[in-house]
């Protein structure tokens, strides 16, 4: 328990219904479509589309969204893979000529076709109790109404007001600048972009006068996308992946997605005696480290398109694990593995639901970069994401740029399982942090008793491209030992990530978890 002295959250309880994201609006959104006979899913797709206009910036119809779903009156989970591919015109080759060595972050080159709206439609389809219209058709007055710019958006959208261009500019800037805090914000032209879909399905967004509009700012743009490549857009359902962390059971999403690190991370770490160590020392934040420099490394050969990787199961083995974690130096840090020349960046939207029936729900929608492309279309305003950065131009690489392909995605959700049981679905967002988010936060429920709400609070480190990032949580004694140890230790100017989760009791209630570093809340019924 707290200290009710200190500022905090308490754990959210309750029995009907419970969601959990990273802005109260998309919270409150997500309550409602339970509270008028929607079910989990329902919920989640109604709080992550407004998640779109209330976070503009980490999300929107123009990204992608991976999901992990446990349907009521079963412990099964399934996944669903709503990311998008690149266009059949793309050309590794010709970038390349430009004297590119990455793909540019907002350039053309970087969009691929958005893939949530079809996986939203999918959803619906298959596991909604509302159909995707009566789930949509509230949102649409807050997107022509506007909504008031929450304080960590604004603070959000203030680091990233270069990268609107062209059309984006007039949509998402004010002007000039970023939208402040307090100030209205609106997207009227997806408001009807979500009556269209509530009306055609995902043919609204993926054909006729939408998707014309969508290539159209794309090929203006120099871009190669066509018509085609939109109607061919198709998410997947395919299974999860698991590792066993302690006796408790970490679900992930497979790859492109990169779930696979976070189980890799966690059975390196199950090689020390992390449950013996301070929780906010430098022992146990000097081996998270390492292990995730290990655990990425692997991600950056290995894990790409899974129509284009071979090596999954060589990635989980339980030896693959043990011979990295004999690799650590528990007094001093290795030397940081090779930079990615895919890019790696922080911005998404998570949001997971569970209602009355224990339907529960993980899904998380991100456009990548702070704005993504920063290239919109005209008439729609859909703003498209840039998740073909995630591509590598390395000749050869199963992550390399190619027609059709999916590029390796930061997006990850998660659900925890213990004997058996679902027990808590939960999401880390942060871009390349995510796979530790995860790792820290199971480390943080099972090796020291934390409940959700405290664990999600607890301070964060996290080792990347050379320096070692140390929130303010940690005291200035551990990061002068980190320093000692040969860590390159800085104090992030952004807070690591942000996480939600819903932890489903056993006595049959539900606790809901926020984190503090967003805007957002949990709330039940």
């Amino acid at each position: 328990m707290r200290d009710f002295h200190l500022p905090g959250r308490s754990p959210v309880l309750a029995e009907g219904g419970m969601a959990a994201t990273s802005h109260p609006l998309g919270t409150l959104v997500a309550i409602e479509t339970l509270r008028r006979g929607g079910n989990a899913v329902d919920a989640a797709i109604a709080g992550a589309v407004l998640l779109g206009l209330c976070e503009p910036q980490m999300t929107g119809l123009g990204g992608d969204c991976f999901a992990l779903l446990k349907p009521a009156g079963t412990e099964d989970i399934l996944a669903l893979n709503g990311s998008g591919r690149a266009p059949a015109g793309a050309d590794p080759e010709a970038i390349r000529r430009e004297g590119h060595e990455s793909i540019p972050l907002h350039g053309v080159e970087a969009v691929t076709v958005p893939g949530a709206v079809d996986a939203f439609c999918k959803l619906s389809d298959a596991h909604g109790a509302l159909g995707i219209q009566d789930t949509l058709a509230p949102l649409t007055r807050y997107f022509e109404e506007g909504i008031r710019v929450a304080p960590r958006v604004a603070f959000d959208w203030a680091e990233a007001e270069a990268t609107p261009q062209g059309a984006a500019r007039d949509l998402f800037l004010k002007d000039g600048r970023a939208f402040r805090a307090g100030e209205l914000f609106a997207l009227p032209g997806q408001a009807e972009v979500l009556r269209r879909v509530g009306e055609h399905g995902r043919d609204g967004f993926y054909a006729g006068e939408v998707a014309e509009d969508m290539v159209a700012a794309l090929r203006a743009a120099g871009g190669s996308h066509t018509v085609e490549d939109f109607a061919a857009t198709r998410c997947d359902w395919t299974d999860p992946i698991f590792g066993s962390y302690r006796g408790t059971e970490m679900v992930e999403h497979p790859p492109n997605g990169q779930g696979a690190t976070a189980i890799l991370m966690n059975a390196i770490l199950s090689h020390f005696d992390i449950a013996s160590m301070d929780p906010l020392g430098s022992a146990r934040a000097h081996l998270e480290a390492e292990a995730a420099k290990l655990a990425y490394d692997a991600r950056n050969r290995l894990l790409a398109d899974p129509d284009h990787m071979a090596r999954l199961e060589h990635m989980l083995a339980p030896e693959t694990a043990e011979k990295l974690a004999a690799m650590i130096d528990p007094t001093r840090a290795m030397a940081a593995a090779t930079p990615l020349t895919e890019a790696i960046h922080k911005d998404t939207i998570y949001i997971t639901v569970v209602d009355r029936d224990r339907m529960a729900i993980s899904l998380i929608y991100s456009i990548f970069h702070s704005f993504g492309s920063g290239i919109a279309s005209d008439r729609f305003g859909i703003l498209f994401q840039n998740r073909g950065a995630g591509f590598t131009l390395e000749p050869g690489h199963p992550n390399e740029l190619g027609p059709g392909k999916r590029p390796m995605h930061t997006i990850i959700p998660g659900m925890l399982r213990e004997g058996g049981r679902v027990t808590m679905p939960f999401g880390v967002m942060g871009g390349g942090y995510q796979p530790n988010g995860h790792a820290r936060l199971i480390s943080n429920l099972v090796d020291f008793g934390l409940d959700p709400q405290s664990a999600i609070d607890a301070p964060r480190s996290f080792s990347e491209a050379g320096s070692m990032k140390v929130e303010r949580g940690y005291s200035d004694a551990v990061r002068a030992e980190l320093a000692e140890m040969g860590h390159a230790v800085e104090i992030p100017e952004t807070p690591l990530g942000g996480a939600q989760a819903i932890r489903i009791d056993e006595a049959g209630y539900l606790e809901g978890a926020s984190d503090p570093r967003k805007d957002g809340c949990a709330l039940g019924y």
